[in-house]
């Protein structure tokens, strides 16, 4: 079997895959980059969180311009999770992107986007409809 590598630390490949964030201790403000400093409110204590899987589709544009070996079109959107988080993502799983509507209910999954030639595979997230 091949290792596992999430194409963001912030996957997290557990047996239920899922977000996690770096949560503002003051403000409770949520980001997945690292941070110094809290952008809403200048706190500088975080503690990590798990992110709902669940979500609905709040912003999308479906894209027909990109590298080479991507694919087009696909969806490109912002999902809000069950627990309030913004995210941004690929809507996948779709027969055809023009079925992207707003307000569908999205739970997050994965798929391999490579395996390099030391077999470890590249594991990326979307947003699939439930």
């Amino acid at each position: 079997m091949s290792e596992l590598v999430p194409i963001v630390d912030y996957l997290i490949l557990d047996e239920t895959p899922y977000l996690e964030a770096n949560e503002c201790s003051d403000c409770g403000a949520r980001f997945f980059d690292r941070r110094n400093a809290c952008a809403a409110c200048g706190g500088v204590s975080f503690k990590r969180t798990s992110i709902s899987n669940n979500a609905v589709l709040t912003s999308f544009s479906i894209v027909h311009r990109a590298a080479p070996s991507v694919p087009v079109p696909f969806v490109s959107a912002i999902v809000k999770t069950d627990d309030g988080t913004s995210v941004r993502s690929n809507v996948v799983g779709l027969d055809d992107p023009m079925d992207a509507e707003l307000g569908m209910n999205l739970v997050l999954t994965t798929y391999s986007c490579g395996t390099d030639d030391d077999g470890k595979e590249c594991i990326a997230f979307g947003y699939e409809p439930i």
